[in-house]
């Protein structure tokens, strides 16, 4: 498994910018599909974004597309989420995800498709 330290949460008022990083480690950190997933007081984690194993390919949620950026640093190790126009509704502890990936090209959405989770920081939005 890899391990994932999430950083860079805290409270902003609406339509302020916050920048999230995941830091993986392990034999097999920088050979992993990765994604960002929230969770909101009383509801389910959802998925907020992915970026496959080479960094060139990411998905978005639709709630979060147009305003949300992953990046991938060139070591791999390291993935960044860029959140602009931030809402109320985008507080949430935000979960930092991994899964060892053989297809360089892979994003995967789906909670079951990940094996590694790190501990999640907290974003707060205020209006």
């Amino acid at each position: 498994q890899v391990q994932l330290v999430e950083s860079g949460g805290g409270l902003v008022q609406a339509g302020g910018s916050l920048r999230l990083s995941c830091a993986a480690s392990g034999r097999t950190s920088s050979n992993c599909a990765m994604a960002w997933f929230r969770q909101a007081p009383g509801k389910e984690r959802e998925f907020v974004g992915a970026v496959s194993r080479n960094g060139i390919f990411t998905y978005y949620a639709d709630s979060v597309k147009g305003r949300f950026t992953i990046s991938r640093d060139n070591t791999g190790n390291t993935i960044h989420l860029q959140m602009n126009s931030l809402k109320p509704e985008d507080t949430a502890d935000y979960y930092c995800a991994a899964r060892v990936e053989y297809y360089s090209s892979a994003v995967y959405a789906s909670k079951k498709d990940y094996d590694s989770w790190g501990q999640g920081t907290q974003v707060t939005v205020s209006s």
